[in-house]
This record gives C-alpha cells, sequence and structure tokens, in this order.
C-alpha cells in the first residue's frame, strides 16, 4: 500500500499551536509545529519531518492575560527566536509540497486534537501572509474523535495514557510536545486498523 492509497489520496499532517486566545482572527498564533507523516513498507504510519517555530504576533494582535498564564509563553523573551507567520508557514507549506509531490497526493490533511480550533488558527494566518495553503479548506482527522472511539477518552493526556504512551505533564501544552504525542496517538490508532486496497 501506498500512502497515496490510504487515505483518499490525501497527506496526514499533524498540527498543534499555542495562541494568545480563541478568536482565530484576532488573536495572535504564537508557536506552531507541524509533523509530516510517512509511511513505511508494512503501511505503518510513522513521523517523518518535524517543523516547529515560535511566531512573533501579528501587528494589532489581541494578547489574552488568561491564554499567555495558561500556555507560560514570554512574548518578549528574546531567547524564543521567533519569526513571522509568513516565515514559518512558508516553510512549513513548502516540506509539504514537496512531500505531495514525492507521496503523489492531491491534498494535504491537518490531523490534530481538537482540529477544528488548529485548522482556523492556520487558515486565518495563511490568508494574513497572502499564502495559498496545501491543507484542505474544511476537512480534518480529529484525534479527540480517534481516540474517543478507540479507546473511550477524548482528552490528549488521558487517552495518550490509556493507550501505553508516555505523558509528561510538565513538558504539555507546548506545540512540539503536544504536536509529538498527537502523531503518536493517531499513529497507534491507525497502524492497528490497517485496510486492504
Amino acid at each position: 500500500m501506498k500512502l497515496k492509497d490510504r487515505i483518499r489520496g490525501y497527506l496526514p499532517v499533524v498540527i498543534d499551536l499555542e495562541t494568545s486566545g480563541f478568536n482565530d482572527k484576532t488573536d495572535a498564533l504564537l508557536e506552531i509545529c507541524a509533523i509530516i507523516l510517512g509511511m513505511d513498507e508494512s503501511g505503518s504510519f510513522f513521523p517523518k519531518t518535524t517543523l516547529h517555530y515560535h511566531i512573533e504576533p501579528f501587528k494589532g494582535a489581541n494578547i489574552e492575560p488568561s491564554a499567555i498564564e495558561f500556555n507560560g509563553i514570554d512574548i518578549d523573551n528574546p531567547f524564543r527566536l521567533a519569526v513571522s507567520e509568513k516565515k514559518a508557514l512558508t516553510e512549513i507549506f513548502n516540506h509539504i509540497n514537496e512531500d505531495l509531490k514525492i507521496e503523489d497526493c492531491t491534498r494535504s490533511i491537518l490531523v490534530g486534537h481538537n482540529a477544528f480550533f488548529d485548522l482556523g488558527f492556520v487558515r486565518a494566518a495563511t490568508i494574513r501572509s497572502g499564502l495559498k495553503s496545501p491543507f484542505h479548506q474544511f476537512s480534518t482527522i480529529d484525534t479527540v474523535s480517534l481516540s474517543a472511539l478507540y479507546c473511550g477518552e477524548t482528552v490528549l493526556a488521558k487517552a495518550i495514557s490509556r493507550i501505553g504512551i508516555e505523558w509528561d505533564n510538565n513538558e504539555a501544552h507546548s506545540a512540539l510536545y503536544d504536536t509529538t504525542k498527537t502523531s503518536e496517538l493517531f499513529c497507534k490508532i491507525f497502524n492497528s486498523k490497517k485496510i486492504e486496497i
């Protein structure tokens, strides 16, 4: 089986974000991680490429103090080495587009835990940056639903723990850590439910 045959020609890309609030039109995207998935010779998904960026708030962005307190991001810390939304998304999209060609896939599909939230912020940042997104505009694969079906949990930490993947609460709410764990969750579920083409 080829990767393009597994999900209707879609290339799955796991995304997680940290933001300055819940409104994708007004609140800042502060951190993004994307993990492009590959498929091995046995037809099993695996994390292939990890892309991680700290993001500068766009001009005029709303910064909710409660969101900053929750995610612990110090926006003004120079050691964040933050880049613009456009730079981060351009590099992520370029990598995805390369894999779309390699895998002969038609589009990428965003995989996320509460994926609609991540897709909304990615879409808003894409529009602000004047870029063309490789992601399907509205279809996603939500690991909330997958884990509810697979193990009866919807909270990421609980689902991860229930299926035997290590979870560290001290590392949680970092886009890099949460994307890594979400990709492990996705791969565990999908690899246990292989289909014959």
